[in-house]
């Protein structure tokens, strides 16, 4: 991974994040906002995936309904952000759509990806942070703004 911040003014700086070939793109995307102490940012991304995983949300079941792509893909669109978890670290919640050789796309949460042979991410931090807690009653967690 390499990384540059772009830009840095009261309180919001601007990350370009560059993955490398065989990089799992969400735990180094987690690292990054860890050793960056990012608590709350916005991130975009293009690039594409040797292999991925995404989840869908089954409210009733509370858990990920994984969607597996064990081909070459694309990453047509990541968006996301970045937030702080009920343990302190940084939670980052992702949604994918990726672009398949027939020109078809699978998308959802993204849950791991393996790029190949690039990830090109842009990471706007805000001043504000942002904390995402656990809703039993759902299952998930989600920012609050209480």
């Amino acid at each position: 991974m390499h990384s540059k911040l772009l830009w840095s003014k009261a309180g919001e700086r601007t990350f370009a994040v560059i993955l490398e070939p065989g990089e799992e793109a969400f735990s180094a995307l987690t690292a990054f906002a860890g050793v960056s102490g990012l608590s709350g940012a916005s991130l975009t991304a293009i690039g594409a995936f040797e292999r991925a995983t995404v989840g869908w949300f089954d409210l009733k079941k509370k858990s990920y309904k994984p969607i597996e792509i064990d081909q070459q893909c694309e990453a047509l669109s990541l968006i996301g952000d970045i937030a702080t978890g009920d343990d302190g670290k940084p939670s980052l919640h992702i949604h994918a759509v990726v672009g398949l050789s027939d020109g078809t796309t699978r998308g959802g949460h993204l849950l791991k990806a393996t790029v190949r042979p690039t990830l090109e991410v842009t990471i706007v931090e805000t001043p504000a942070h942002l904390r995402r807690k656990k809703r039993p009653d759902l299952g998930i967690a989600m920012i609050n703004l209480g």
